[in-house]
Formats: C-alpha cells, sequence, structure tokens
C-alpha cells in the first residue's frame, strides 16, 4: 500500500447520480416526509406487491438530517449494470472481478474525514431508521464491520445487524461461524478488546464486496478493488489505524469488548420472522467518522429482495462456478427469493442417469444454508418459480426422486431447525429423466411473432 492524496469517485452519491441519469426510470423519488418509524420499509414492500424493486431515494425523513437511499440491491437487473452485463452474465461476471484481487490505496485524508468526533460521543446523532414494529429499537441494517488481524493485518469485512444500545455503545451479534467472530477468538485469546470500524454508506461494489465467500486469509477490501476495477481508496481510522474507504458516508470505529453481553433483537431477519441471536456483543464507539453532508445508505430489512440478494449473489457465483466446473452439465442456477436463503433451483443437461441426484447433493453439501434443491431440464426457466413448479408437478414422482438427508448443520435463523441448529435437507429430481415421453406444447416462431406484433404499444 501506498499513500497519495489524490480521491477516486469510489462513493456512493456520485454512483446514484450517474445512475439516475443513466435509468432515471428505475429511480423512485419520493418527495413528501415519510417517518423514521417502519414507512419507508412499508414503501418499499407496497411496491413489491406490485412486483416493483426501484431503487428508492426518500428526499425527507422525520426527524432526520440526511435523505435516505434503498433497495439498491433488490433489482438482479441493477446489480448487473453494476458490472456492466445483462443479468443472465452477473455471476460469471461476479466470479472473474472476485478473481482479480486489488490492495488498497491509502490515502491522506477523504471525504470521510469531513468530520471527525472523538471522545464526545453520542450515536443519538446518527440517522437511525425503525424497520418493523416488532424491532427492538432502531437498527443500522447496512452496518459492514471491518478488522483486521492483529499480526498480519489481513482485513475482514461482513454484515452484522446493529442496534442503538446506548449513547456510546451498540449491541451487535457476530456470527458464530464468521470469520470476524475467529477474528475475536484471537482477541480473547491475548486478554484483549477487538478493534473494529463499521462503515455506513459506501459504494455499492464495496457493499458487494462485504458479502463476498472468502477464505480467511482473503481481504475483502482487495475484493472490493477487484470488484470496482481499481484499487478501494481508503484512510486510516484515527484511533485504531483501521483502513476504511474514503468516501465512505458514516464510519464508527471503536472496539468489541469481549466480556460484554447485552441484549439484542428481536429484529426482522431474512426468514421473514423476527429473530433474537445467542451471541449478543457489544461494541463500545471510539470515533464518529462523517461526510460533510451525508445520505443514509439503508438495506430494507425482512426477507425483501433486497436484503436477500445481496447476501445471495456472491452464494450463487460461488456455488455455480464449482458445480459447472465439477458437473458441465449444469446450465443455471438460481436461489429464489420465495426459498429465501433455503431453497436453490438447478438446471441440467443429464448425461448419464443418477446424476441430477449427485449436482444436488453437492449443492446441499457445499451451502450450508440450502435445505431443498429441486434439479429441473434446462428448458425450464430457473429464475422463474411458476416454471420450475410446473415441473416438479409434471417431472416428480416422490417415491423415486426425493432423496433426504437428515442431522446436518443449518442455519442459526431458521425458524424450523433444531435446538440445537441442525435440520434436513432433500433434493426433488423434477428432470423428465430417460423413460419420459411426454412431449412438451409449443407455439411455432411465427406465431409467437405476429402475438407481439399485435400488442405492440398496447
Amino acid at each position: 500500500m501506498t499513500a497519495t492524496t489524490a480521491v477516486s469517485a469510489q462513493d456512493f452519491q456520485s454512483w446514484l447520480t450517474g445512475y439516475r441519469a443513466a435509468h432515471a426510470d428505475d429511480v423512485l423519488v419520493i418527495d413528501q416526509a415519510v417517518s423514521a418509524d417502519q414507512e419507508i420499509t412499508a414503501v418499499v414492500q407496497a411496491l413489491a406487491r406490485e412486483g416493483r424493486h426501484p431503487l428508492v431515494l426518500f428526499e425527507q425523513v422525520d426527524g432526520l438530517s440526511v435523505p435516505v437511499a434503498t433497495n439498491v440491491f433488490a433489482s438482479r437487473e441493477r446489480v448487473a449494470r453494476l458490472f456492466g452485463v445483462e443479468p443472465v452474465q452477473l455471476h460469471q461476471a461476479y466470479q472473474a472481478r472476485t478473481r482479480k484481487l486489488l490492495a488498497p490505496r491509502v490515502l491522506a485524508s477523504g471525504p470521510v474525514c469531513d468530520e471527525v468526533s472523538e471522545g464526545d460521543i453520542d450515536l443519538r446523532t446518527l440517522p437511525l431508521l425503525k424497520h418493523f414494529e416488532t424491532d427492538r429499537a432502531p437498527y443500522i441494517t447496512n452496518a459492514v464491520l471491518i478488522s483486521e488481524h492483529p499480526d498480519t493485518g489481513c482485513g475482514n469485512m461482513s454484515y452484522h445487524r446493529s442496534m442503538l444500545h446506548s449513547p456510546t455503545e451498540i449491541a451487535t451479534s457476530l456470527h458464530s461461524r464468521g470469520d470476524l467472530w475467529r477474528l475475536l477468538q484471537i482477541a480473547i485469546e491475548r486478554g484483549r478488546p477487538m478493534p473494529v470500524a463499521m462503515v455506513i454508506g459506501a459504494h455499492p461494489l464495496f457493499m458487494l464486496a462485504a458479502s463476498a465467500r472468502v477464505p480467511f486469509d482473503v481481504d475483502e477490501r482487495e475484493v472490493a478493488g477487484g470488484l470496482l476495477g481499481a484499487p478501494l481508496d481508503v484512510v486510516r481510522t484515527p484511533r485504531h489505524g483501521i483502513a476504511v474507504p474514503a468516501s465512505a458516508e458514516f464510519v464508527l470505529e471503536g472496539v468489541i469488548d469481549p466480556t460484554a453481553k447485552v441484549d439484542e433483537g428481536p429484529f426482522g431477519e431474512f426468514t421473514g420472522y423476527s429473530s433474537d441471536r445467542s451471541t449478543n456483543n457489544l461494541l463500545r464507539v471510539e470515533t464518529i467518522m462523517r461526510r460533510r453532508a451525508p445520505m443514509l445508505v439503508d438495506v430494507v430489512g425482512g426477507n425483501s429482495a433486497e436484503h436477500l440478494n445481496l447476501a445471495r449473489i456472491p452464494r450463487e457465483s460461488e456455488m455455480v462456478e464449482k458445480l459447472m466446473q465439477r458437473f458441465p452439465s449444469v446450465t443455471a442456477l438460481h436461489y429464489p427469493n420465495s426459498g429465501t436463503h433455503f431453497h436453490a433451483y438447478v438446471a441440467l443437461k443429464q448425461m448419464r442417469a443418477g446424476e441430477a441426484r449427485q449436482v444436488m447433493l453437492g449443492l446441499l453439501g457445499w451451502d450450508p444454508y440450502l435445505k431443498t434443491v429441486i434439479a429441473v431440464d434446462p428448458d425450464v426457466d430457473v429464475t422463474r418459480d411458476e416454471e420450475v413448479l410446473w415441473a416438479l408437478a409434471t417431472h416428480f414422482q416422490p417415491h423415486r426422486d426425493l432423496v433426504v438427508i437428515d442431522g446436518l448443520p443449518g442455519s442459526a435463523l431458521d425458524p424450523s431447525a433444531s435446538g440445537v441448529g441442525t435440520t434436513s435437507r432433500m433434493g426433488l429430481d423434477a428432470t423428465r429423466g430417460p423413460d419420459f415421453h411426454g412431449v412438451r406444447a409449443q407455439l411455432s416462431p411465427q406465431a409467437l411473432e405476429r402475438a407481439a406484433q399485435i400488442l405492440a404499444g398496447r
């Protein structure tokens, strides 16, 4: 890493300005005042019920001095535009860029250094939203925690739900099987608190990098550089020297006290249920960094399309690459919104009997969240629930095509899992198989073209 004073355009607000100019029809601007208590979530949910998933910009939020942008990742087409590709090419584009790791570029200063508060901290001055009536308190849903290995300096970035606990403290819950948890165990062994920085709002590709599935010794800030196509510009936090995006909207710096446990939750999770967690960590904030005119970049909570896509797209990209390397017959993979993170649809052109089962078992073994995998033929569009369910209805025989495995580790947030966190998993082979003799009803290309002409402009 080298020091410089130049500032590159990697901030969210510059990206949003450019995106609005290029795709005005995909950004919904709400200029009337809304409440910070649930109304933003309610608007996004109402749009989703209509099948609409625009980026939503709220210009006036009661009690907040900043505008709020949300629903950024709700549309796969919008995410694909970040890479300059069509949605069908998203997995390949994401994987290609994540392999081009670029070390961050350290700057002497940046927009996030416009206002720095140390010592006299009051987190109640931050723009905070309550997303659901059942949430215990206002939550930061776009909380990217960064910590660095005390020996190697390798950074870890990951999302953790974060609730205001006091004017100087945040209650958060680290994932007990995640890399940040491993860093916390190192801090515990050494008898010291763990320094962290919380980034709230940055370029969408930085946000996507925080969801990357990479080994413990890979720094997600280098993944962010790969996704951006240029080194991530960073500055060092004042007290602990953690490298954070120079153009972030807000950064909170402090330590996680490994000895402190505080109540956190319930919070509206990706399952659609309000959940508690068992880790209940306490972050003591020592520094607040912010831009001069920041914006709150929110992530819609619950089982929203945004919440699911932000985590799912990196997972899908990794899984489809693994599957296609091992099984060339695989043609497509999709994790549907309807299945939260627990369902996957995989399309393949079977080369031999039993291959669909082998592919499904591979997915169920590789991804600890999955409970159900449905295998279909290549002519079935795995991005459409109704087509997969049609294949299941017409091709699947339970006595012959069902595979069930019990007693495997599952998601801690699955409300149906056992008390010790285990789950059953199943594969449903909805491919036609070698002895299937049905002929799918089809329309001629001429008829389809004529229908399009008749309906054009109507």
